[in-house]
């Protein structure tokens, strides 16, 4: 499964994020990937893509998510806040480890059945 965080005009935050990220021994290895924007906004960084591998690359996840959240200098209102999945954008700012972790699992439950009763979907033309 493959969610994003998109920046909320705060580079700085997902620079920080990916680089917690990176640190924790249990988010360590998880792709993580940078998603640079195009045109005027080229090589800002906009939203990191991340790969979740399983239920455990959830709840690692969304621990260290909530953990660098509270971590951060000032009220965290921007930066980092809003979670990507398909056609849905969730802000995830105020949620609690065990919330942010049903919300992935939510989304990924509803992944597996928009494929299950489309098979063809991701190699139809965009």
């Amino acid at each position: 499964m493959h969610i994003r965080i998109v920046s909320d005009e705060d580079e700085q935050a997902l620079t920080d994020l990916r680089s917690w990220l990176r640190r924790d021994p249990a988010t360590r290895t998880l792709d993580v990937a940078p998603v640079t924007g195009t045109g005027p906004t080229m090589n800002v960084l906009e939203a990191l893509d991340i790969a979740l591998g399983h239920a455990v690359d959830i709840a690692n996840f969304a621990i260290a998510y909530v953990t660098w959240r509270s971590t951060r200098a000032r009220p965290a209102r921007t930066g980092a806040r809003t979670l990507a999945h398909g056609g849905s954008t969730d802000d995830i700012g105020d949620l609690t480890a065990e919330q942010l972790t049903e919300l992935i699992r939510a989304l990924e439950r509803e992944a597996a059945s928009r494929e299950a009763d489309d098979p063809d979907e991701d190699l139809a033309p965009s």
